[in-house]
């Protein structure tokens, strides 16, 4: 009898469930139909934290559930949005694919997910609430209003929506801006406007980043909490690809008096000024000329002065010494190996892809550049537009560096623009406005690129026969730089018959000198909102130690300088003077900004961003190497490289060496910055303190302290002080030092030890 019953019940759900999805199918089909807008006396702010949703406006699968799998995470790359999946169920990143997650979550598997006559029974619901295991736990509960939007969905049909669907225009940040005290909250509000005119409040659907969690940070709800350090932050919201930025001031404590006089200099100085007063920070006092010439000496050719310029500068009387010194130092043979080899690592000078005999080549056009101090606009146009044969062009190499069109299009945007674009090649950028039509746009500027053999040798080529299909939409996208349509285009410099042709989109169609020609005209061109700043605030970062914008090469509205007018500054003098790069190092050096101490004062020990000191700075791999041997006097003999050679004039990234791997130096796999390993690790620590390596250096017969063991006290104190440190000693540091030689056993170890101690303080082994 229970048997029967049993079979009884299972046979009626069995039926429920048939019934329940003709049912849904219905309703799938009735949702699927076009959708109409709320009136417009509908059209106002809708509160999405409560649970009376708007009922007369249709839900859509991409204004109503493409929200919600993302704030909660199921779109991620670490959820269902990475590329495999998860446990069978796939969706696009950040919902960049609409259609393809409808299919996945109403059809796929059967359509098991959906239960269109019992909502709340959906896999899809039951999973997300906790009602079935869940790798990814409970995402959602039913108390939740996006539980219900959720389950009206499904009950309604689970409607895709059609083309005529109102469409996100903008989201609004409220406040924009604000000042904060340290430790306070701002409650943020985030307000959707769709094509229709129609507003939504989405605060818990936005997404929420702090571009600096040190002075504040942001919860999941948008509610910002200031820390205890003065500057200004920016927070970023993301909601349907649309993005805004809430800034928050944070000033100090009531400014006290210091004695150091806030004085201009130069422009730099007007707008660090500025922005200190705001924050009502005092900056510290100005270095004294030891610490200039070793800073400009590191700054600008990577290299300590030695003993005898450190005695010559500090000697000199001259009131412009200063400013002297950065000229001579702008034609040392060194100021083209540094800059050569910072310029190597973002443009991936690589003989593992190039060879020995073509990287090398590679590197010499781009140190040669910064030789003759060709401009930078002119060493981008080079780049960009470089064909023909190799032996004649080396510029083309870049081309086979990088042999992906894609990576050409990303790597050239980043160095050379400061914008990321790579993430586009998939999804839209979740934290800025580039989605794929600018990426593959970007990209079908160098389809035409292809190396071929000749009489002459290998040369590069314009084949004029690429494209750039969109991956998913499967058209073909014409060439177009970031932010450009076909209309600012023609108004940036493309003839009409060449607008024309991107307009026609046809397979081969270019321009007769090359699209890659038209990419440089624009991207050089003095009204470029990209390139200007992005070298200038990359000079900066070099020698101020941060960028305006941090990272320098991740330049988007959601991360945005931290001094807006001093980044406009030095992009208009860098145009002024026809991007001169060493005409911009002239006036950051010359400015007060530049020549502070960098010791703290009670008002500024927490600033990090505002420059009201200058900050300490690990010295690169090699530069440090090359202190290394130029302070002990023993050169090193690097493989593969001819004798002599320091380090920053290592064209080859691959040679191997310890001390430069554990210092960071870059692979040169990708123009990010973050390649090269900037912040100290204990490893590095240790090495310096027990290095066999340094220690041989030191015990060197032929090396420097060999040279200096017989010198009087006095005078041998004296030049282990400028050789190391690049300043006379103390006068308990020579003190310290001729107290400890005379006690010791041994006047060589004696030596040894101090210049030991010497190598292993901040002061040798960091940029102050």
């Amino acid at each position: 009898m229970m048997s029967f019953v049993l079979d009884a019940q299972m046979f009626l759900r069995r039926r429920l469930i048939h019934l329940g999805n003709i049912f849904g199918a219905c309703l799938f089909l009735l949702g699927s139909m076009p959708l109409q807008s709320a009136p417009a006396a509908d059209r106002a702010v809708e509160k999405s934290t409560t649970t009376s949703v708007a009922t007369d406006r249709p839900l859509t699968f991409e204004n109503d559930i493409i929200p919600i799998l993302t704030r909660y995470g199921c779109n991620t790359s670490g959820c269902h949005g990475k590329a495999e999946g998860q446990n069978g169920f796939k969706l696009s990143v950040f919902g960049f694919d609409p259609q393809a997650d409808h299919l996945a979550i109403t059809a796929e598997a059967r359509g098991r997910r959906i239960f269109p006559a019992m909502p709340e029974q959906s896999l899809f619901l039951q999973k997300a609430s906790g009602g079935l295991p869940h790798g990814g736990g409970v995402r959602l509960t039913p108390d939740r209003p996006e539980y219900e939007t959720l389950r009206r969905w499904i009950g309604s049909g689970v409607p895709l929506g059609s083309a005529s669907d109102p469409r996100i225009v903008s989201i609004r940040l409220h406040p924009q801006s604000a000042q904060l005290g340290m430790k306070q909250t701002q409650q943020l509000q985030v307000v959707a406007t769709f094509t229709d005119g129609y507003q939504k409040d989405v605060t818990d659907l936005a997404t929420f980043q702090s571009n600096n969690e040190g002075l504040a940070r942001v919860d999941e709800h948008g509610l910002v909490t200031i820390g205890s350090a003065p500057g200004d932050v920016a927070i970023m919201t993301s909601y349907l690809g649309s993005v805004d930025v809430f800034r928050a001031l944070v000033p100090g404590q009531e400014a006290t008096t210091l004695g150091v006089d806030m004085v201009d200099a130069n422009v730099i100085d007007q707008f660090v000024h500025a922005k200190l007063r705001q924050l009502k920070l005092q900056p510290s006092a100005a270095a004294d000329d030891a610490t200039y010439m070793r800073r400009v000496y590191l700054d600008i050719i990577g290299t300590l002065p030695t003993a005898g310029e450190a005695r010559q500068f500090l000697s000199d009387t001259n009131p412009n010494r200063r400013a002297e010194v950065v000229e001579r130092l702008f034609k040392r043979p060194e100021y083209a190996d540094y800059w050569g080899l910072k310029w190597s690592d973002l443009l991936r000078v690589n003989r593992l892809q190039l060879g020995r005999k073509h990287a090398y080549m590679y590197y010499q056009w781009i140190r040669d550049s910064f030789a003759e101090n060709k401009h930078l606009d002119q060493f981008a146009q080079d780049l960009l537009t470089a064909e023909g044969p190799v032996h004649e062009q080396p510029a083309t190499l870049f081309y086979k560096a990088v042999p992906d069109p894609k990576q050409m299009a990303s790597t050239l945007s980043q160095a050379l623009l400061g914008v990321r674009i790579e993430c586009a090649q998939c999804h839209h950028h979740p934290y800025d406005r580039w989605g794929q039509d600018d990426y593959y746009g970007m990209q079908a500027f160098f389809n035409d690129v292809a190396f071929k053999t000749s009489s002459q040798g290998e040369l590069l080529v314009r084949t004029g026969s690429g494209k750039s299909i969109h991956p998913r939409t499967q058209k073909e996208v014409a060439p177009r730089a970031l932010g450009q349509t076909i209309d600012t285009q023609a108004q940036n410099g493309l003839a009409p018959n060449e607008v024309a042709q991107v307009n026609k989109s046809h397979a081969g169609t270019k321009p007769g000198q090359g699209w890659r020609r038209e990419l440089s005209r624009w991207m050089t061109d003095k009204q470029n909102p990209y390139f200007a700043r992005n070298m200038a605030n990359r000079i900066w970062a070099h020698v101020m130690g941060r960028g305006l914008i941090e990272p320098v090469d991740d330049v988007r509205m959601t991360n945005p300088p931290t001094n807006p007018e001093l980044l406009d500054a030095l992009a208009n003098h860098l145009i002024e003077s026809n991007f001169d790069q060493q005409a911009l190092i002239r006036l950051i050096t010359s400015s007060n900004t530049y020549q502070r101490d960098c010791q703290p004062n009670v008002q500024n020990q927490n600033d990090h961003q505002n420059y009201s000191r200058y900050p300490l700075t690990p010295m690169g791999a090699e530069v440090l190497y090359d202190a290394v041997c130029q302070t002990t006097g023993v050169s090193e003999k690097f493989a593969g490289i001819p004798e002599g050679s320091r380090a920053i004039q290592l064209w080859d990234s691959q040679v191997p060496h310890y001390f430069l791997q554990l210092f960071g130096r870059p692979m040169r796999a990708t123009a990010c910055e973050c390649e090269r390993v900037a912040e100290p690790t204990v490893s590095q620590v240790l090495h310096v303190l027990n290095s066999p390596e340094i220690q041989s250096k030191l015990a060197h017969d032929g090396g420097q302290l060999s040279k200096l063991i017989e010198l009087p006290d006095d005078q041998l104190m004296e030049e282990l002080s400028l050789t190391f440190f690049s300043r006379f000693p103390t006068l308990d540091e020579k003190r310290i030092g001729i107290d400890y030689l005379q006690q010791a056993k041994d006047r060589r170890r004696g030596l040894e030890d101090l210049a030991w101690g010497m190598m292993n303080s901040l002061e040798f082994l960091f940029k102050h």
